[in-house]
């Protein structure tokens, strides 16, 4: 099969690392691709993989793309493309790609259609509102004491959302989302929710239409600094699979989302296939959904795949084909921990162009694979080239292997700047609630 898959980041280069491990694979081509993801090597052939410096958000050039290379499958990773109707544009040309069509990724590209749907359709999630008017908005968040979560409505990197403990810092985030529009268009509209207590976990379950098939848990870090501190980022580690929720309290939380999800989506017409994403909250009166992704999360794709023993190609197939119902997702019962490591001064300005060292040390340690987000390489360097820079990640027997594994890996390689979070997973062995 010729496979196209469409991104740059650490999600991306985990992605075609699976799959180029799978026997269908005869070509791969990354659009736009890294130094890092052109240097996998597909396993059926010895192939490199190549990358052509085209856009994630150039459709048309993309899809002249997949039609010259006679693609047999195209694979989406991030989720601008799939907000502007990728999917919707190839399959009106007779190509087969995966991800949802612009209907479904509303699920993600819009907040205020989110919260609506799972209100419709009884989800359970915080309860909220949703707001264009500065002034009813700063009422609603005055009526929950400015204990909230002020999100901006659109796609905004990960770190549209602002988390409020009084009315001060509840209007400073309305002010800061849909006056300042310090978030451009995706501040044209937010939602506020109540601020939920509990233990935050990441589900993903893969879509056919009509089936979902539900992964093990995830624990995603998205502040900044140990401790929960800093500002949102896109994610600074995690690790899966948690001690939160057993397998029968998975299927069950999973069963109270996805079912109405499922019921819903049928009731309205939308075909939504791909990865549904949710965040989630295990409060003390049950698990509620904090929002809704369309997309494969980074970096929880950096510590799925190597879990995953499936071949991923048929996977997508049948997420594709609707056959999901006929396929059984087997998982390594061996934790996976990723440990991202990000410039100086992310999630603000950073400074490009840093010499990485350590690299080649660090691959060659049992069980670590580092997934590239923002590199690039310059001859016999690599350099960073983002504010992601690597996903380091690490396979062990248990928990506390895994970790030491990809630390001691992280501590191998070196950059001026780097920063990384020193504490994931450090909440694993506090109780579920």
């Amino acid at each position: 099969m010729n496979i196209l898959v469409i991104g740059s980041g650490g999600r991306e280069h985990a992605l075609v690392w699976k799959l180029a491990q799978s026997r269908h694979a005869s070509r791969i081509v990354c659009a736009p691709g890294s130094s890092a993801i052109s240097e996998e090597v597909l396993a059926s052939n010895g192939r490199r993989v190549e990358c052509v410096s085209i856009g994630t958000q150039d459709l048309p050039l993309l899809l002249k793309l997949a039609q010259e290379m006679k693609s047999d499958m195209v694979v989406v990773g991030p989720d601008n493309p799939l907000a502007l109707g990728i999917v919707d544009l190839f399959q009106d040309q007779g190509l087969r790609i995966w991800g949802p069509n612009r209907k479904a990724a509303q699920f993600e590209s819009s907040k205020v259609f989110s919260q609506k749907f799972m209100e419709r359709h009884g989800i359970p999630t915080a309860s909220g509102g949703t707001f264009n008017d500065a002034g009813e908005a700063r009422k609603f968040a005055a009526s929950l004491g400015g204990k909230c979560a002020v999100k901006a409505d659109g796609l905004a990197l990960g770190k549209g959302v602002l988390l409020c403990h009084s009315t001060d810092e509840a209007d400073r985030a309305i002010d800061e989302i849909l006056v300042s529009r310090n978030f451009g268009d995706a501040g044209a509209s937010i939602v506020i929710q109540e601020l939920l207590e509990g233990m935050e976990i990441s589900l993903h379950a893969l879509c056919d239409g009509k089936t979902a098939s539900l992964f093990p848990t995830a624990q995603d870090h998205k502040r900044a600094l140990d401790g929960d501190l800093g500002l949102n980022t896109g994610g600074m580690g995690t690790y899966s699979p948690t001690p939160f929720l057993n397998e029968e309290e998975l299927s069950r939380v999973g069963r109270m989302i996805l079912d109405p999800f499922l019921k819903g989506c049928a009731a309205e017409g939308i075909d939504f296939r791909g990865i549904l994403y949710p965040g989630v909250m295990l409060t003390r009166t049950g698990p509620k959904v904090l929002e809704f992704n369309a997309r494969f999360g980074d970096p929880e794709t950096q510590v799925y795949l190597p879990r995953l023993q499936n071949d991923l190609v048929e996977v997508l197939e049948a997420s594709l084909n609707g056959t999901l119902a006929r396929l059984d997702l087997k998982w390594d019962a061996r934790p996976s921990v990723c440990v991202v490591m990000a410039a100086a001064g992310y999630p603000g300005p950073i400074t490009k162009g840093q010499i990485i060292t350590g690299l080649e040390k660090a691959a060659l340690m049992p069980g670590i694979k580092v997934f590239h987000a923002g590199t690039v390489r310059a001859g016999n360097q690599w350099l960073t080239n983002g504010g992601r820079v690597l996903g380091v990640t690490a396979s062990g027997t248990d928990l506390k292997s895994a970790l030491s594994a990809a630390y001691t890996a992280v501590e191998t390689i070196q950059f001026q700047g780097a920063q990384f979070r020193r504490d994931i997973a450090g909440k694993a062995g506090k109780a579920s609630l």
